[in-house]
């Protein structure tokens, strides 16, 4: 019996894990932007589990121990805990053998009891005829062990992720009911559900959604309740599709978890969680709950395998609370271990930085509502970056809402984009697909002062100036001829640049700048960046602005500084806000440089440096007079901002 359970649990397994294809999938080419459906015509790509390989291996085992092993009582196979199987096996209990009679249990039965000779031969024959069987049964599991070895010579999966553009509920200062709340997040499920689908029949085994995505962002703490769950511990064991009143009234979830089973794809979404309190917490809210923006993963059996509450609110989510401490959330995969965060949590060292650096995830899956922010911090420049920075595969989904600046989303591979998307002229959602290793090999480590560090500074003769990036006063030099050498420093931070451009045209002006300090707008961060940008205008001093269109291309360039850090993001960003996939890479020694001409007229090549540990323990300045912009800053924003939502 032990032989045949094992291999009904392989088959098992392989019917339920895995995913096959008749043909392999090609990775599209680095620089494709939206790429085209999977090949579904293509050579075969099995995904093999490390309970199969362990089940296949004992299963050969006891084949070659000999026939009688199968009569003999064994302890059932266990494997590790892993969150996303679903364990197909039953333990059957087995009379414990006579030592005396092989295969006969002790304590025979009335039917044979006094014809033990007569059994015994019989005994002997079903053993012959179990010998010739399990000797079949070897040469099918060897069979199918070289096909499970020869199309799984390459672990991959395609992942997806869908840009999507939210319907939005009717702005509201009283909270609507429980049936008005469902129909705004059905209005949205139902497009979430064709983007699933389309990706499922594709090919794709994980999808990521944006945040928000499902009830839009236009809520105080009293209006956002409506659209609330009660989103239990994975711990729990809970497939919402098979199982929905488990945890009360939980229709999002029920239908996020279906979409998943029936489709067979893990779905990633990010949905609202409630938790009541009481006075027992001196925590607790005066509404008696906590309020979470949380993002959920559900498994291809429709399994809860993952929970995040978000960490680092932006300004304005006033109807979340902020967990008590950071999560750091985890699911593994077939294809890999999982990470999970939101948003602003980007920016800062926990959960992102910790996940990678402590829980060695090979992939991150990162729902968004971001706005873009030229000329460092559009989505899909500073999340490939990221992604290049700490060497883990990215999927990123962002909502699709231009008149707010949101747009861009990819999916990014540590040594290059492999698929993105940034439209600011339509208004559609639009979904994303592409191939991708499943473990990702970590980078050689960069040392991102080396080079930097063991040069002189270059000689110049131009005058230095300020200017303003994103609220941030940076150090400038212009670049006056169309190649050339220049260093410029701010505090500890000086910035090397070498380059070339095809032409120096007296239209476009650019520039080489330096900021090394405390960020406090819309957040406190502690930067290091060197960047080469294009001015907005012909005048030096509208250095620093927003451009998103530019008309001079670059032959080379090598860009390095001497970063207190090891935490160093890598941008190059295009003409038309648009990405340069395999046209740039980072040296070991922190040198970050073109490999041949760029494809397209350039905005920025930046190093963007974070020193976490600064964050909390450096004011933005000991003058308090500077403070006062950043204080009325803070102030207006929020103000404006909830005045045009």
């Amino acid at each position: 019996m032990r032989i045949f359970s094992l291999v009904s649990a392989i088959w098992r397994e392989l019917s339920i894990n895995f995913r096959v294809y008749q043909v392999a999938v090609p990775r599209p080419p680095a620089q494709t932007q939206t790429p085209a459906a999977p090949n579904l015509s293509a050579p075969g790509q099995l995904f093999l589990h490390p309970q199969v390989t362990s089940q296949v291996s004992t299963l050969l085992q006891a084949l070659t121990q000999g026939g009688h092993s199968g009569f003999t009582k064994s302890k059932p196979a266990t494997a590790p805990p892993r969150q996303h199987l679903k364990t197909a096996t039953r333990n059957q209990s087995v009379r414990p053998r006579d030592p005396r009679t092989p295969g006969v249990g002790v304590g025979p039965s009335a039917e044979t009891r006094g014809t033990r000779g007569a059994s015994t031969c019989s005994l002997y024959q079903q053993s012959s005829d179990f010998s010739m069987i399990t000797s079949r049964l070897l040469v099918y599991v060897a069979v199918l062990v070289l096909c499970v070895i020869k199309v799984s010579s390459r672990d991959t999966f395609i992942a997806a992720v869908y840009e999507h553009a939210v319907k939005l509920p009717n702005a509201t200062l009283v909270p609507v009911s429980h049936e008005e709340a469902l129909a705004v997040m059905n209005q949205n499920l139902d497009l979430l559900e064709a983007a699933i689908t389309s990706a499922a029949n594709q090919g794709a085994h994980i999808i990521v959604t944006p945040e928000d995505g499902i009830y839009g962002w236009n809520f105080s703490r009293e209006t956002i309740y409506p659209y609330l769950e009660d989103i239990p511990d994975p711990g729990v064991n809970w497939i919402p599709c098979n199982n929905p009143k488990r945890f009360g009234y939980t229709p999002v979830q029920e239908r996020l978890s279906c979409l998943a089973k029936d489709n067979s794809i893990y779905v990633v979404a990010n949905i609202g969680d409630k938790k009541p309190c009481n006075a027992s917490d001196s925590q607790c809210p005066l509404d008696g709950r906590y309020q979470y923006n949380t993002d959920v993963v559900f498994d291809s059996q429709g399994k809860l395998v993952a929970r995040y509450h978000k960490h680092n609110l932006f300004m304005g989510e006033n109807q979340f609370n902020v967990p008590k401490k950071p999560e750091v959330v985890t699911f593994d995969t077939i294809f890999g271990r999982f990470g999970v965060f939101t948003c602003f949590d980007i920016l800062f060292y926990d959960p992102a930085v910790t996940l990678v650096k402590d829980f060695h995830v090979d992939t991150i899956v990162f729902p968004t509502a971001w706005m873009n922010v030229l000329p460092h911090l559009s989505a899909i420049q500073f999340h490939s970056a990221w992604a290049m920075g700490m060497g883990v595969n990215f999927l990123a989904s962002n909502i699709h809402h231009p008149s707010k600046r949101m747009t861009g989303s990819g999916i990014y591979a540590p040594d290059s984009p492999r698929a993105f998307h940034y439209d600011m002229k339509t208004k559609e959602g639009k979904l994303l697909l592409s191939q991708l290793d499943s473990y990702t090999h970590h980078p050689i480590v960069v040392n991102w002062t080396s080079y930097a560090s063991s040069i002189k500074a270059f000689p110049t003769e131009n005058q230095e100036f300020t200017g303003t990036a994103f609220f941030d006063e940076f150090t400038f030099l212009e670049l006056t001829r169309v190649t050339g050498n220049y260093t410029v420093c701010q505090k500890k931070l000086c910035c090397h640049l070498s380059y070339k451009m095809s032409e120096k045209r007296t239209d476009e002006v650019y520039a080489l700048g330096a900021f090394d300090g405390l960020h406090v707008v819309e957040g406190r961060y502690y930067l290091q960046i060197c960047t080469l940008l294009k001015c907005k205008t012909a005048h030096v001093h509208t250095c620093g602005g927003a451009v998103e269109t530019a008309s001079t291309r670059f032959d080379m360039f090598s860009l390095s500084g001497t970063f207190g850090t090891q935490y160093v993001f890598p941008e190059v960003l295009l003409s038309e806000t648009q990405l340069a996939p395999g046209e740039f890479q980072v040296s070991s020694d922190g040198r970050l440089f073109s490999m041949k001409p760029l494809s397209g007229p350039l905005l920025t090549v930046t190093l963007f440096g974070r020193i976490y540990e600064k964050d909390q323990t450096l004011k933005a300045s000991s003058d308090p007079r500077s403070q006062v912009p950043g204080v009325m800053l803070l102030v207006i924003i929020p103000i404006v901002c909830s005045l045009s939502w």
